[in-house]
């Protein structure tokens, strides 16, 4: 059995009076330890894909199931409590807290969690290390660059370590330098960790260091 399995995923969203199919019966499914890149144009709906992969969003239609666990059988509260202990998000523009410190903001999930603070702390501070900031966990992010604050943003989303990784256009707001740096730091972080990941992304060199390229299109991934 696929470590991660959607099956007849059905999605739209409502624009004015208008309906907007999205996912159109959309199935995929990774092996345990795969890293998947998904190119496709914009607005296609990848985004969307990972917030329902990793139970964000509800689907309408389909079954989403990681692991043995069916997400789409879960109730909200359930659905919430597995997301943050077993999927690591990174999305393109951070969303890292501005009045919390680089380790603040890394050791979130844990304090979500409600786990202990200390153990949260110590983790977080060796994830930043390992991530190239052990001379910013102080730091807000409003004093960082933009590739540092991603660097936050990735040790955030391996807190809990997760089952799976989904990111995002995770480079895209980087310059070209900052993106290979940070696209060698996904793969290391991969390896090391035995993450499944699924990455969003417009960048051909991340989607040509996967193991394989799906595209999105018209609803529906293919091998691209």
């Amino acid at each position: 059995m696929s470590f991660l399995t959607a099956s007849g995923v059905e999605k739209s969203y409502v624009v004015g009076t208008n309906r907007l199919p999205v996912l159109k019966g959309l199935d995929v499914s990774l092996e345990k330890g795969e890293m998947v890149a998904v190119v496709g144009a914009s607005g296609v709906g990848k985004s969307t894909l990972l917030h329902v992969l990793g139970g964000l969003d509800a689907v309408e239609k389909g079954t989403v199931r990681l692991g043995e666990t069916e997400l789409t059988s879960l109730s909200d509260a359930d659905v919430v409590a597995f997301r943050n202990k077993n999927v690591g998000f990174v999305f393109q523009f951070h969303h890292l807290l501005p009045e919390f410190t680089a380790v603040e903001n890394a050791e979130m999930p844990m304090r979500i969690a409600r786990l202990s603070h200390a153990a949260g702390r110590k983790r977080a501070e060796e994830l930043l290390r390992r991530v190239g900031l052990g001379e910013r966990l102080e730091h807000r992010p409003g004093m960082m660059s933009g590739g540092e604050q991603q660097r936050v943003a990735i040790a955030r989303a391996l807190m809990m370590d997760p089952a799976i990784l989904l990111a995002d256009e995770p480079t895209g707001d980087l310059d070209e330098q900052t993106a290979d740096t940070l696209h060698e730091l996904l793969r290391e972080m991969h390896k090391e960790r035995g993450l499944t990941s699924l990455i969003a992304t417009h960048n051909p060199r991340l989607a040509a260091a996967c193991d394989r390229v799906l595209r999105l299109a018209d609803g529906r991934l293919t091998a691209a």
